[in-house]
């Protein structure tokens, strides 16, 4: 069977499965080589998949030679051999079989059963019997599907959601360490085997509003809630927790801790502990446990609850008290990651010390999901996609249930590299991870436009909370999408955001207030994209170009993913917009 007879969701979750098998984890070289030849043919870019690019990409060879080096034909054959090995033990019973055939370098996909029954094998049943071997066949397969269902329900993690702690002090500056402690405790379960963590931005939508376990659970869509509070008195600390059953509010687990502040962690891990026992699941491969001082702690949850503006100093002031804490380390690679797109900041510095930054965390802690992520943010802006995938991957790996790795996966990386259909797949995974994420519905809406699905991104807009900052951006997107310009034009003239009046500069070109939009583009001129956009949408392709080449100092990853907007449809074909990606660092 080939890659259009299987699901290419189907064949990925069986490379995953495979990488993840010990034929694999023992070998990082042939698990790259695998997952390069697999995503390219998935990806239908089957003319990569020859030995020089293979060499350049998998083995980091500049310089290959295929006369004098045959490392890409040695490992080919290992793959082969390790491929077999696995069918025959661990993927036995797995449904896609996925082959490397000699001579080449493009994979095959099969399923199972086709491979079990080659064509001639085995004797013809006599007449008489194909009804009754019909029918046990059909029982057969009924069986083995009810037997998989069970073992699919028995091993599927369980949802749960931690809502954010309440602050029982007097003073409401401790609101920064309960909302920081939640933040943490949800890091910690999310990384643990058997347990599906809804994440941070969906759980606090609840903050500060009367609790209904039911309601909130249903809106969650999980089966367990882990709610509490914390009581900060000098260097005293309380910290009262409960994990309720959501359809009948049974209270599974509940625990008190008086300590002392510097036991914090310590509380944590119990809290973590007390839920994985109650739910008779395994710690596994994903308990961690930090040691760090109750000064540097404080420093880091104080970090977190600050923008990204002021993040940096408060991530750096925690190391300097703890330069061994790893999670300051992760925060500080994703408050550089963050700043470093905007304009007015010196990128090159800024990626250096980001990468530094990413780099020194997955040395203290190599199952850091957010160091991984900003790696693969760093690599992205490099213009260096295959490790900026290699790192996304990972960090999805590590917490599969933190939404924000698959949002940056996917408006660093994907859309830039216009993989739109992935990048929806991708966002759909982080949707039913984080159902109530403002930033998961507004991406969403985000690349349904640029996949010309404007009626499906407008419903993501509707999804977003009143006071969203982008809603009235989103929905006048979504209008422009759907030809519906005067309702455009309403949306967008209720923000006077510079990004607004852009958007709103391209509208009243399409509604034929040239006037109006020329004035808008001349205010533009210091934010070239801004410009870029009105005359796309005045019709102008030559000013549009121009002031997309002055855009193009701010990297691959901006000018990739603003290309694939609709509004800028117009210059689709024009040879200057392949010249503009080559230059900007962007594949063909």
């Amino acid at each position: 069977m080939t890659t259009v007879d299987c699901e290419a969701q189907a064949v990925r979750q069986q490379l995953e499965r495979a990488l993840a098998s010990s034929n694999f984890t023992r070998s990082e070289r042939l698990s790259r080589f695998l997952r390069f030849v697999v995503e390219r043919h998935l990806e239908g870019r089957d003319s990569e998949l020859k030995e020089s690019v293979i060499a350049l990409e998998v083995f980091g060879n500049r310089d290959y030679d295929p006369k004098q080096d045959s490392i890409v034909r040695t490992e080919a054959g290992r793959l082969r051999a390790r491929l077999a090995e696995y069918y025959v033990g661990e993927g036995s019973g797995d449904a896609v079989i996925i082959e490397l055939p000699k001579g080449g370098y493009v994979p095959v996909f099969r399923q199972a059963e086709a491979a079990a029954r080659p064509p001639g094998s085995g004797a013809e049943a006599p007449r008489g019997l194909k009804p009754a071997l019909l029918a046990l066949a059909g029982i057969a397969v009924a069986i083995a599907a009810l037997g998989w269902w069970w073992v699919q329900q028995k091993s599927a993690p369980v949802p749960i959601a931690v809502l954010p702690l309440k602050n029982l002090s007097q003073d409401p500056a401790n609101d920064y360490f309960a909302d920081g402690l939640t933040d943490e405790i949800i890091r910690n379960l999310s990384i643990l085997d058997g347990l599906a963590v809804r994440s941070q931005t969906s759980s606090f939508v609840f903050k500060g509003k009367p609790l209904n376990v039911r309601e909130a659970g249903k809106q969650l869509a999980v089966v367990y809630i882990l709610e509490g509070s914390v009581l900060i008195a000098g260097q005293q600390l309380r910290i009262n927790a409960r994990l309720v059953r959501v359809r009948d509010d049974f209270p599974v687990w509940s625990g008190r801790y008086d300590r002392e502040l510097t036991d914090v962690l310590a509380i944590q891990d119990e809290i973590s502990r007390g839920i994985v026992n109650s739910l008779r699941l395994n710690l596994g491969r994903g308990r961690r446990r930090y040691d760090t001082n109750a000064e540097a702690y404080q420093l880091y949850l104080r970090a977190r609850a600050l923008g990204w503006r002021e993040a940096v100093d408060a991530f750096q002031a925690a190391i300097a008290k703890d330069p061994s804490f790893a999670p300051a380390y992760a925060g500080l690679a994703g408050a550089y990651a963050y700043r470093s797109g905007v304009t007015g900041i010196d990128r090159e510095d800024e990626l250096a010390k980001m990468r530094a930054a990413a780099e020194k965390a997955i040395q203290l802690d190599p199952l850091s999901a957010e160091a991984h992520a900003a790696l693969g943010i760093a690599y992205a802006r490099d213009a260096r996609w295959g490790q900026s995938e290699r790192s996304f991957r990972r960090a999805i790996e590590i917490e599969p249930g933190r939404s924000s790795t698959y949002s940056d996966y996917v408006m660093y990386l994907l859309l830039p590299l216009a993989r739109i259909e992935e990048a929806l797949q991708q966002l759909r995974t982080a949707e039913k991870a984080d159902p109530l994420s403002a930033q998961v519905h507004f991406h969403l809406a985000h690349v349904l436009l640029s996949a010309g699905r404007p009626d499906e991104a407008a419903g993501h807009c509707e999804k977003l909370p009143a006071d969203y900052s982008n809603k009235s951006h989103c929905l006048g997107r979504a209008r422009l999408g759907q030809g519906k310009t005067g309702e455009a034009i309403q949306f967008l003239e209720r923000s006077d955001s510079s990004l607004n009046r852009a958007y709103l500069g391209h509208a009243y070109a399409q509604a034929g207030r040239r006037e109006e939009a020329e004035k808008l583009a001349a205010a533009a001129w210091d934010y070239p994209f801004q410009q870029a956009l009105i005359y796309a949408g005045l019709g102008d392709k030559d000013r549009a170009f121009e002031a997309l080449e002055r855009f193009a100092a701010q990297g691959p990853v901006r000018v990739g993913r603003n290309l694939t907007y609709p509004e800028f449809a117009l210059l689709r074909g024009d040879p200057r917009v392949k010249a503009l990606r080559k230059k900007v660092g962007l594949p063909e």
